[in-house]
């Protein structure tokens, strides 16, 4: 091989003058956890972090965006890194030098991989490269994704994907998983592009894919799509601040049985029924209930619970603070006892009402059902503060469902996403009469509840096996057995 001397070695994206350790007031460097090594806590027995296993924290000085050698071309497949994990994977001092020299360009929700893609397509755009094209995270179309790509598109010149596949099958070349990735192609100037689909993939006797494919030319949008820009649609005021995620809990103490929860003063401490709460997640409503409960402190102070509650204070103490003391976040540190993310700006929407319509974030089929106001949602739930059936109809309805698949976005493997930014907040409700209002109101009702009875007469009945046998029913095809069985015993057919 010849030696041409243009192979430079360099960090990608981030340039600096220095780096040195940060120092805390008095003058001795600042540590973290190195995020892997435990040990057994001494009175559960249970794996929490090793707080004297500690790695430094280094800051980078006067950091700016990378320089790149000139090229006609640029291809690459940088790290799959999400905005969550970066402080994890990259360190603190790294990750806020980053995002201090990528500010009001690169958003902080956004993936690792954007930075890359940033970067390449300002020098594709003002024509300092031909082309270039990455193999990143299929979660590029997502909307936090989306935003670096729809700057260079609506720029002047602007910049077109030329080719682009929104989910391919990948393997880790780490540790052999089956994952989905997309790859883009961009150039400058307002052009069409080819938007590939994967029709059939298959297994080769390495590690190899058979892949075959469907093709569309035309403008490909922000999210990898042709045809009408729906990821331009705006977010209405009518469906503003009533929806969010469900709770996040940063600590998996937080999570009790019943029977944790009678030990730790359920039915013997008055008032702490307010603070265990019914919990469900995507998979409790898909498939089959854990049955378990969540503690749910938001509002108290630390010394208050532990007046108020000694038994639930200890509780927390041995089985979520340990974790908590290593989390890079100093919000989650300070306010240990609290649910990382517990949605307080959603709750005073929930006040009034006795149920709410949630939906399961990523889920094969796309169902809404009524909660309890008492069930605590997980960060895997959508929840949208309304106990109207005439909304849980419109949210049923196939108008909705394609809204939504259209709308929200796909991480490959037949899981749509309910973005509830983009999937509610933008969705017109009609303006329905009275008697419509009526009609689909009863409707609702009577969806729900049979889906609701049915499962409560057969407790293994799942939702999800219940609609894999209503597309089977709509498509005309033959049902197995065990399909067969979810029908009768779902009364399927009434769903029609």
């Amino acid at each position: 091989m010849r030696e041409y001397g243009n192979i430079q070695r360099q960090d990608a994206v981030l340039s600096y003058s220095a780096r040195q350790p940060r120092l805390d007031a008095a003058g001795q460097p600042v540590t973290r956890w190195d995020g892997n090594s435990t040990k057994p806590h001494p009175v559960t027995g249970q794996e929490v972090p090793d707080e004297t296993a500690r790695i430094i924290v280094f800051d980078y000085l006067n950091p700016k965006p990378a320089e790149w050698p000139e090229a006609d071309f640029i291809v690459g497949n940088p790290p799959f890194i999400g905005p969550a994990r970066m402080r994890e994977a990259l360190g603190d001092g790294y990750t806020e030098a980053l995002r201090k020299a990528y500010k009001n360009v690169v958003p902080e929700s956004a993936d690792f991989v954007m930075f890359w893609w940033h970067k390449a397509a300002e020098l594709a755009r003002t024509g300092f490269v031909e082309r270039f094209g990455f193999i990143t995270t299929n979660s590029i179309k997502q909307t936090f994704n989306r935003r670096v790509i729809e700057v260079q598109m609506d720029a002047n010149p602007p910049l077109s994907l030329s080719l682009a596949i929104g989910n391919h099958p990948w393997v880790d070349s780490v540790d052999g998983a089956a994952v989905e990735i997309a790859m883009t192609v961009a150039e400058k100037g307002p052009t069409n592009g080819r938007l590939l689909k994967v029709t059939t993939q298959g297994k080769t006797d390495g590690l190899e894919l058979e892949v075959s494919f469907s093709e569309s030319v035309g403008k490909i949008h922000s999210d990898l799509t042709i045809g009408a820009n729906i990821a331009s649609v705006h977010t209405l005021k009518s469906n503003e601040n009533i929806s969010s995620r469900g709770v996040q809990l940063i600590g998996a103490g937080f999570i009790v049985n019943k029977e944790e929860a009678e030990r730790i003063g359920l039915n013997r401490r008055s008032g702490i029924e307010n603070f265990i709460k019914e919990y469900k997640n995507g998979k409790d409503l898909t498939s089959t209930t854990r049955e378990v409960m969540a503690i749910d402190l938001y509002g108290l102070k630390i010394d208050e619970v532990k007046t108020l509650f000694p038994e639930l204070y200890q509780w927390i103490y041995e089985r979520v603070k340990p974790e908590r003391d290593q989390n890079n976040r100093e919000s989650y540190k300070k306010n240990w006892w609290i649910h990382g993310e517990a949605r307080g700006n959603f709750r005073p929407a929930l006040e009034g009402l006795n149920r709410y319509v949630a939906t399961v974030e990523t889920s094969k089929h796309r169902f809404f059902t009524f909660l309890e106001k008492a069930i605590l949602p997980d960060n895997m739930l959508v929840a949208i503060a309304v106990e109207d059936a005439f909304h849980l109809g419109i949210l049923s309805s196939r108008f909705h469902i394609y809204w939504a698949l259209a709308t929200g976005s796909d991480l490959g493997g037949n899981t749509p996403r309910y973005n509830k930014t983009r999937c509610f907040e933008t969705f017109p409700f009609p303006a329905a009469t009275e008697p419509q209002k009526a009609n689909i109101r009863s409707l609702a009702e009577q969806l729900d509840a049979h889906r609701k009875k049915q499962q409560a007469q057969h407790p293994t009945l799942t939702i999800t096996d219940m609609y894999n046998v209503l597309e089977k029913l709509r498509a005309g095809q033959p049902l197995s057995a065990k399909e067969q069985k979810t029908h009768e015993q779902g009364l399927i057919s009434i769903l029609l």
